[in-house]
């Protein structure tokens, strides 16, 4: 949506940039509204039908997006696209957690997030050809960049169905039972490894008993992470949906600003793995600053004239935006004890993305372009907030570990 922006998304589709606010609203309300319950039932049908579904659907409304005229329309498929959306990112995180020991969880999580993140960096690239097309078929260019995203969306789902093991228990595809992805000896060793380091894995559920929901909800540790998540989230999301527009406001043209825009995304890949990614707590928090310099430089750079010298903020800001995102989830995974606690975490986290979401859409309003000062000030001000919370989780996680290292001395 970010690209179509620089296309005259809204004047071809009759609403403003307020109205814009809100449909992005409405896409994380329809997320957080079926967060929960979309874990549930992935829990009772298992990743390899219930993905394979998400993203089939998700696909299908996003397609369709091309034909959307009108501020009804546009809010009505926005939180459509929320609804198909919700508990594909937790499910797919919970899924991952299956394969792997609790200590390799971490690395797997950040390679989810960078397949998202160079996912979205690609597109921007994509959308500065794509919206080149403006023109062809009587059509403007963000209906090819929608119909040819969703169409490739349908067709991924379509493989993902083909290629997604069900369960480390039964590593073969639900569409492709016949199959085997692995040997009797490869499956003997896979399920093994994981057992030992977690029993609670071997064992298959189907729906999620109530004494789950008070581990989850009743610990006030798994709270933190979601209010690391709710300060990081709004922000990061008011950023990359505007980054273009911003880059635009500097004096580029509106489809050179995609491709501009992607820089600094691609660049958190090589930025995020010069970290280790088994110190959570510290990168968390190197995330978090990062991400707070970042909107820092922003706002004093709107005293600048150099449009290279802002751009420098946008890239700043990019390379954190998501930084610790998923830093912060691995450590949460890490904090639960079991795999229905980590489900209802995971979702609650994501969750909170979206609730952050919500707020985060109205941080960069009309009357406060082109500059954003204001908006700017509000995103440091929460920045700070999450910074303060991330450094107390460390801290008593520190006073924690070193009491119980003194009490086995002992």
């Amino acid at each position: 949506m970010a690209n179509a922006i620089t296309d005259n998304f809204m004047r071809d589709v009759g609403i403003n940039q307020d109205q814009f606010n809100v449909g992005q609203q409405m896409l994380s309300l329809g997320i957080v509204l079926t967060e929960i319950p979309a874990n549930m039932v992935l829990y009772r049908v298992g990743p390899g039908k219930w993905l394979t579904l998400q993203l089939f659907l998700f696909g299908t409304v996003s397609t369709f997006q091309a034909f959307q005229r009108g501020y009804g329309a546009f809010v009505a498929t926005r939180f459509l696209l929320g609804i198909t959306e919700s508990g594909f990112i937790p499910g797919g995180l919970w899924t991952l957690s299956t394969w792997y020991t609790r200590d390799e969880t971490a690395k797997r999580v950040m390679v989810f997030y960078f397949g998202n993140q160079i996912g979205q960096a690609s597109a921007k690239l994509l959308a500065f050809g794509i919206l080149h097309m403006r023109g062809v078929g009587g059509q403007p260019g963000w209906f090819w960049l929608f119909a040819l995203m969703g169409a490739f969306t349908v067709l991924s789902g379509v493989v993902f169905g083909l290629c997604l093991p069900d369960s480390f228990r039964s590593p073969r595809s639900t569409f492709l039972p016949r199959y085997a992805w692995f040997t009797p000896r490869e499956i003997h060793i896979l399920q093994t490894r994981v057992l030992i380091d977690d029993p609670m894995k071997g064992h298959r559920k189907t729906k999620i008993p109530l004494a789950a929901f008070k581990r989850a909800f009743l610990d006030w540790r798994i709270w933190i992470h979601f209010l690391i998540t709710l300060c990081n989230n709004g922000p990061q999301r008011a950023f990359d949906t505007y980054a273009p527009s911003i880059v635009t406001s500097f004096g580029y043209s509106g489809l050179s600003s995609n491709a501009l825009a992607a820089v600094g995304l691609f660049l958190q890949v090589p930025v995020s793995f010069t970290f280790s990614c088994n110190r959570r707590g510290e990168t968390v928090m190197v995330g978090m600053f990062g991400h707070l310099i970042g909107y820092i430089l922003n706002r004093a750079f709107t005293q600048v004239n150099s449009r290279g010298v802002r751009y420098f903020g946008v890239i700043w800001t990019q390379m954190f935006g998501t930084f610790s995102h998923p830093l912060n989830i691995a450590w949460l995974s890490l904090t639960c004890h079991d795999s229905e606690q980590r489900a209802l975490a995971m979702a609650g986290v994501i969750m909170n993305a979206n609730i952050a979401g919500i707020y985060g859409a109205q941080i960069f309003r009309s009357d406060d372009k082109p500059l954003y000062r204001r908006g700017f000030s509000v995103a440091i001000a929460i920045l700070c907030f999450g910074f303060v919370l991330a450094t107390a989780r460390w801290l008593e996680e520190m006073i924690r570990l070193r009491r119980k290292r003194r009490s086995a001395a002992a």
